[in-house]
């Protein structure tokens, strides 16, 4: 049995924890519910977005984007896919970064067929990744690792993504990549996350973008560029806001795992420091019953 003075060592030694777990706990809280109103606030816009971009593409039946149709491949050449995957640059985040990780590998199993590359988002998944044999065509670190994200960093991400989608099959370690998809943390509540993945390019689906329904009437709008022009500029400005959406949603989403995981290790701290008291209070009761028996024992000798 540990001694009086190992328990009271690491009684302090729990009690220290659980104040930083605290601390912890609250600060993600306050961050998280700023996080919860940039999604909120943002989820409109992208929906708004998407409306749009279909009410015009129904208007322009003739026109074809390479970031709407996709490209057209050699059945002989094998399939070239990249995946981005978004997680956080730092832990203490319960199973965020895990349940991110693994549904990165269940894709990787799915298009096992596929030439897959990654770019990662976030120090957890670039560390796990790079020790593996997987290919990695770049990494962004330190985007949100302070709890904020800027529109510019995920314009920066998001023209790389196009510009890899474009290139032309020139070089062997620049040659056009087919699909790219995206991979993060959908944020539910502040316990629920999941993992959600979704084609980035060619851009699956537009709401609105079907063909207009029996007896709809299109309303004529007057454009003042061609269709190309005005594609050309709001196709790229999607796909910005939606890997923004998506690093707002990720963000969020590890918040709220970090918050909830500090709360259960602060209640963990709690119990460990309670079982820790009683049995030093145990130890010392018998240190004392001891110490009696031994002064009654020299008095009867006596």
């Amino acid at each position: 049995m540990p001694s009086l003075q190992d328990l009271r060592r690491r009684v302090r030694a729990v009690k220290n924890m659980r104040q930083i777990t605290k601390a912890m706990k609250m600060v993600a809280a306050a961050r998280l519910r700023r996080a919860q109103e940039r999604v909120t606030a943002a989820r409109p816009y992208t929906a708004k977005f998407m409306q749009i971009l279909g009410d015009a593409a129904r208007r322009a039946p003739d026109y074809k984007d390479p970031l709407l149709a996709g490209h057209e491949r050699d059945v002989n050449r094998v399939e070239r896919i990249l995946l981005v995957l978004v997680t956080a640059d730092k832990g203490l985040c319960g199973g965020f970064n895990t349940n991110l990780i693994k549904a990165a590998q269940d894709f990787l199993r799915r298009n096992a067929g596929s030439d897959v590359e990654m770019v990662l988002v976030g120090r957890k998944g670039f560390d796990y990744f790079r020790r593996r044999n997987v290919k990695i065509r770049r990494e962004h670190l330190g985007i949100t690792g302070t709890g904020k994200v800027s529109a510019a960093d995920a314009a920066d991400i998001a023209r790389a993504l196009v510009a890899d989608y474009l290139s032309e099959e020139n070089l062997p370690e620049k040659s056009m990549v087919d699909r790219v998809y995206l991979l993060y943390g959908e944020f539910k509540s502040a316990i629920s996350q999941k993992p959600v993945v979704e084609q980035l390019l060619p851009i699956a689906r537009i709401e609105g973008m079907d063909e207009a329904k029996s007896g709809e009437t299109l309303v004529d709008y007057v454009y003042e560029q061609p269709a190309a022009a005005l594609y050309g500029q709001l196709l790229p400005k999607l796909i910005e806001n939606q890997v923004y959406h998506a690093l707002l949603e990720s963000v969020a989403s590890e918040l709220g795992a970090r918050m909830a995981a500090m709360d259960s290790a602060t209640r963990n701290a709690g119990e460990v420091i309670d079982n820790l008291t009683l049995t030093m209070n145990r130890v010392r009761q018998a240190k004392i019953t001891r110490e009696i028996i031994e002064v009654v024992s020299g008095a009867e000798a006596l």
